[in-house]
């Protein structure tokens, strides 16, 4: 049986990356940095999906088919990580997709990956 061992997203600068997504996360590189790859872990030990980070040239999607969701536990978490995300280095993105009430708010990382923040209580 499978199981998924690293979601990986493509992106321009992989030290920037890693300075992103370590403090969005509270993640640790898991091995040595390369300039091309490096595979994140939670920072604890715990469990939780490992990120990996990979050199690419390819420009990101305006409409990607694949994001990740990252949860909150009610609309306060929800807008205190998204100005958490922000000041890190995220950058709101104007979601011409949104329904009437979103539950979801969709940022992009410095190298314009989209991801959400969920408000889970809802």
């Amino acid at each position: 049986m499978l199981t998924i061992g690293s979601i990986v997203l493509g992106v321009s600068d992989v030290p920037r990356a890693v300075t992103f997504w370590t403090r969005a996360l509270d993640y640790v590189p898991r091995d040595a940095l390369r300039d091309d790859f490096v595979v994140l872990r939670p920072a604890d030990g715990g469990p939780g999906v490992q990120v990996a980070l990979m050199g690419s040239d390819t420009a990101p999607q305006e409409h990607p088919r694949v994001h990740l969701d990252l949860y909150a536990g009610d609309a306060a978490g929800q807008a205190a990580e998204v100005e958490r995300l922000v000041a890190l280095g995220a950058r709101r993105v104007d979601w011409d997709h949104y329904p009437e009430d979103p539950d979801f708010v969709v940022l992009a990382d410095p190298d314009g990956n989209r991801f959400c923040i969920i408000d889970t209580s809802r």
